[in-house]
């Protein structure tokens, strides 16, 4: 995965390409398609919801320039997978997940690797965490029509927020950087295509 998937798509970050190495990721999916854990494409975890493919995860991980010391917000745990490779990378992630099954699997996922950096929360993943803000990092793992303001609001000065932005069928990779003024730098990273971020600042059910 990590020579054929990683490296031949161009990334580059050693920190990034260990930490993906190191995750054993067919534990973090269902029984039936384990068979599948490596192949690069997003796999259905059940509730209308997927586990993104390798190369999509070590993306954004490595577009949102992850330092040892960041404290790191995720929206939408999954089955916990990605915040498995992001708590290799950042001092603390804080993750936030709001169908509780999905919650529950990933909170014993991650206990089963003793991932004791990790803390899985369940709620409206659109309006952040403010209780543990700032963020040096923010990482959205599901497409919003806009980037939540809850969520900009909740950067440190220089953070960054990774996220899908637009509809159903077109979504860009966006980066907003925090300055040092309060205002944002915006840069596209790529075309994707996620499942809607579901909440108050994102899509409505």
């Amino acid at each position: 995965m990590v020579e054929h998937q990683l490296k031949a798509r161009g990334i580059k970050d050693s920190r990034i390409l260990s930490a993906m190495g190191a995750i054993p990721r067919h534990l973090f999916v269902p029984e039936p398609l384990k068979e599948q854990a490596y192949e690069d494409h997003p796999l259905a975890i059940g509730y209308g919801q997927t586990i993104s493919q390798p190369y999509i995860v070590a993306r954004m991980a490595e577009a949102s320039l992850i330092t040892p010391s960041c404290k790191l917000l995720e929206i939408g745990t999954g089955s916990g997978y990605n915040a498995a490779v992001l708590s290799e990378l950042a001092k603390v992630v804080y993750t936030i997940e709001r169908i509780e099954p999905l919650a529950e699997d990933a909170k014993s996922h991650l206990k089963e690797i003793q991932k004791s950096n990790v803390f899985v929360f369940l709620g409206d993943g659109s309006l952040g965490l403010i209780d543990k803000a700032p963020f040096d990092v923010i990482i959205v793992t599901a497409a919003s029509p806009e980037a939540p303001k809850s969520l900009l609001n909740q950067l440190a000065k220089g953070g960054r927020l990774v996220i899908p932005v637009g509809d159903a069928l077109t979504q860009k990779l966006l980066r907003y950087t925090k300055k040092a003024e309060g205002d944002f730098e915006v840069a596209v990273l790529d075309f994707v295509r996620f499942v809607p971020l579901i909440g108050k600042e994102g899509w409505t059910l």
